[in-house]
């Protein structure tokens, strides 16, 4: 079942039943800086934010953005409020929240615990709480056999190496796991129920496709931070061809928690193997997978219209400038990178609790059936079209026949074939 990591129902209730109010009256400019230090927002968010015209244009968006990022962002707001002086703001939306819990408790009264929806609990144990129930599994079935990875043949890599990256070191190329399940009590993230599955079924992938794994269970984010720099600076990488990082936690759009409830922010641990920060892999192509939800949205789908499909692809143009001959070859800064993401922004990601999640079980699949003959892109589209397919089973809960869309950025350059068990003149 997904395990929500979002605002918790009963504040996102509470801020949308006051969302004009809050978009006429809201004073943001200070409050945004208290937002980053908190590191509800980040800069980015921040000059987004700003770039709308107008004080209730940008309050709107701030409002949209708002419940996306975790479960402490609205206690981090409604603090922004006092230090701000817009307590009587915080004083309307915190009497919402009272009064909406009370409703709750009038509901548990009346019918008992067992509610036929999910929702989360409150971040303070002292007010009322939301009911929880138990998690539901969202597939039938025991956790997935991991299948053995099969290998391709002498005569496929002779036809594919030219416009392919050179795969063929031993081993492939350093991999790095990073899975958290446990978080500290006092945030209100819950145990990853089946995130172990998800590590184990990677680390035993990424070694039989050649890769050296290390594997880190329940880290901080700051030292999920500093294993990604380790990591990044190993001298190993000069001598290999390639790097697989998988970051598998709670998240929301643009980063994932530690476990004591910190984030850590994706574009950061991009930059530390970029071209610049990273130059033994340089023009090596790096994996990163991201099993980790970017929102709090669940995807309900909708019904197919009978039909064809249709897609229009509107070409593009080039431009080169600046084409002098230079002493040196110059390479942008970010290249030769490939992301898997577990789900779109702004929604959630899902997650069986005896299987493992719906994307890690899709990849390790697809890869460890399709890596023979396929290079990763292609792997990537068709994990995207098993989780396109996939539904969720949990009758009597919102989440029944709910959907998930993984997706993949690429600034690859050539073919990424893993050529899996061939190794020159063995």
């Amino acid at each position: 079942m997904l395990i929500a990591c979002g605002m918790q129902r009963c504040h996102q209730e509470a801020l949308k039943k006051n969302r004009v109010m809050l978009a006429k009256q809201l004073v943001l400019k200070e409050l945004m800086e208290h937002m980053i230090e908190k590191d509800i927002i980040t800069t980015e968010m921040m000059e987004m934010i700003q770039a709308k015209s107008g004080s209730f244009s940008q309050n709107v968006e701030f409002l949209n953005l708002l419940p996306k990022r975790g479960p402490n962002a609205f206690s981090a707001f409604c603090e922004a409020l006092r230090e701000t002086k817009q307590q009587h703001l915080e004083a309307v939306i915190l009497k919402t929240t009272s009064s909406l819990s009370h409703g709750i408790a009038r509901l548990e009264h009346c019918y008992g615990s067992n509610l036929p929806f999910p929702a989360s609990e409150s971040c303070n144990s002292k007010r009322p709480r939301w009911i929880e129930p138990m998690e539901h599994s969202l597939d039938n079935g025991d956790g997935p056999p991991i299948p053995p990875v099969k290998y391709c043949t002498p005569e496929f890599y002779r036809d594919h190496r030219h416009l392919a990256y050179k795969l063929i070191s031993e081993p492939r190329g350093l991999a790095l796991v990073l899975s958290n399940v446990h978080f500290s009590s006092e945030k209100d993230l819950e145990y990853r129920a089946g995130g172990d599955v998800d590590c184990t079924s990677l680390e035993m992938l990424f070694k039989h496709l050649g890769y050296q794994v290390t594997v880190f269970h329940d880290q901080t984010a700051q030292e999920m931070q500093n294993a990604l720099e380790r990591f990044s600076k190993l001298p190993g990488h000069r001598d290999v061809d390639s790097c697989i990082v998988a970051l598998l936690s709670h998240g929301v759009e643009g980063g994932v928690y530690g476990s004591d409830g910190k984030l850590l922010q994706l574009q950061e641990a991009f930059r530390l193997f970029d071209n610049a920060n990273c130059p033994n892999l340089q023009n090596k192509p790096k994996m990163f997978f991201i099993q980790a939800c970017r929102g709090d949205e669940t995807d309900r789908g909708v019904d197919q219209r009978d039909g064809k499909e249709w897609s229009d692809s509107p070409g593009c143009e080039e431009s080169d400038a600046n084409k002098e001959e230079n002493l040196k070859l110059r390479l942008p800064t970010c290249s030769d990178m490939i992301c898997g993401y577990a789900c779109l922004k702004g929604t959630a990601a899902m997650r069986n609790t005896k299987r493992g999640s719906w994307y890690i079980e899709a990849l390790t699949s697809v890869f460890a059936e399709d890596s023979r003959d396929t290079h990763v892109a292609d792997m990537l589209v068709k994990v995207n079209r098993q989780i396109k397919q996939r539904e969720g089973y949990a009758p009597g809960t919102e989440f029944h026949r709910c959907k998930e869309m993984s997706e993949y950025c690429s600034t690859l350059c050539r073919d990424l074939y893993l050529f899996p068990g061939y190794l020159p003149g063995k």
